[in-house]
């Protein structure tokens, strides 16, 4: 499940980008629907004599959500964006596999929770900042056969490019905060992220009221007939891409609760570097030495990071 699931469902979104980069607000809408429609029914309850479905009381109050929604809708519309800015999915995977926002969750965990780390810790997390940094860098500029439309488009892509990488290092911040919050929230509430993931995403859906034109604009894509695929296949694609991130979804919530973290995170490692080349060999994107140097540095300090916080954890428990 995690790596047919996953790696299918990379593959399918790299599809969904390549038909129009800018699918992103119309993809991240689709996600957040399928994922609030499948969890629906185990939220619902009937009362006696009723035919009207009522939600089940929660364990956390709705304003505890609030912050949560604005902090996940934001940082995967910034994600999903990222492609229209001439962000190569390859730089793309590189940043979302540099531990979910590693260094910022570190940061955070420190200022806030008053959580301390080890050098070896601390080293790894400088590893994959280093990594991420690499990869960003080693994108190649845009060649042309007159040296001044060269500049002049090596200059317009460099900028559209940075806003790109931008709007993925504010979607690792963002990612690290969803990390505190949620820590903070569980903490208190206890482990009720199955409601977690429905109130998130159920309550996104009014947001995407503002992003109206972006959303039909991306299913106006899929529907046009002039376009490098028919429209079924555009919509098959864009289902498989839902389904298959079910299918990834509940494949690592299934491993986590039956091997430890870190064998779960052995396999989410290996399945990214698999998507990594897999993007790679299937689209022709491009690869060089400084992004694969930068790939192996993230790999290896997520490893790194997650091998010494499980022995850490193994000691205060004996």
């Amino acid at each position: 499940m995690v790596l047919g699931g996953c790696c299918t469902n990379v593959w399918a979104y790299e599809q969904l980008l390549l038909m129009n980069p800018r699918i992103g607000s119309a993809l991240t809408f689709s996600q957040m629907l399928f994922i609030t429609a499948q969890s629906l029914p185990s939220f619902l309850t009937f009362k006696p004599h009723s035919y009207v479905p009522r939600l089940k009381p929660r364990q956390v109050p709705l304003k505890q959500w609030a912050i949560q929604v604005l902090t996940l809708t934001t940082g995967s519309l910034l994600n999903n964006w990222a492609f229209a800015y001439q962000v190569p999915l390859t730089v793309l995977i590189v940043f979302r596999s540099a531990g979910k926002g590693l260094a910022v969750s570190m940061l955070f965990g420190f200022i806030f929770l008053r959580k301390t780390y080890s050098v070896v810790q601390i080293i790894s997390v400088l590893l994959v900042s280093t990594g991420v940094i690499l990869a960003t860098l080693s994108r190649p500029p845009p060649v042309s056969s007159v040296p001044e439309q060269s500049l002049i488009q090596s200059s317009e892509a460099l900028q559209k490019y940075m806003i790109g990488i931008t709007m993925l290092i504010v979607s690792l911040f963002l990612t690290g905060l969803l990390g505190l919050l949620q820590e903070k929230t569980y903490q208190k509430y206890g482990p009720c992220w199955k409601e977690g993931v429905f109130y998130t995403h159920f309550l996104s859906l009014p947001i995407f009221l503002f992003l109206i034109p972006d959303v039909r604009q991306g299913f106006s894509s899929l529907s046009d007939a002039t376009s490098t695929s028919p429209a079924i296949v555009s919509y098959l694609i864009l289902g498989g891409n839902l389904i298959s991130q079910l299918i990834c979804v509940s494949g690592v919530n299934r491993l986590s609760s039956q091997v430890s973290s870190v064998s779960t995170n052995l396999v989410l490692t290996t399945r990214k570097a698999m998507s990594l080349c897999f993007s790679v060999w299937w689209f022709g994107n491009g690869w060089n030495t400084q992004l694969g140097i930068g790939a192996a540095g993230v790999f290896a300090g997520s490893l790194m990071f997650t091998l010494v916080g499980e022995t850490q954890k193994n000691a205060k428990q004996e």
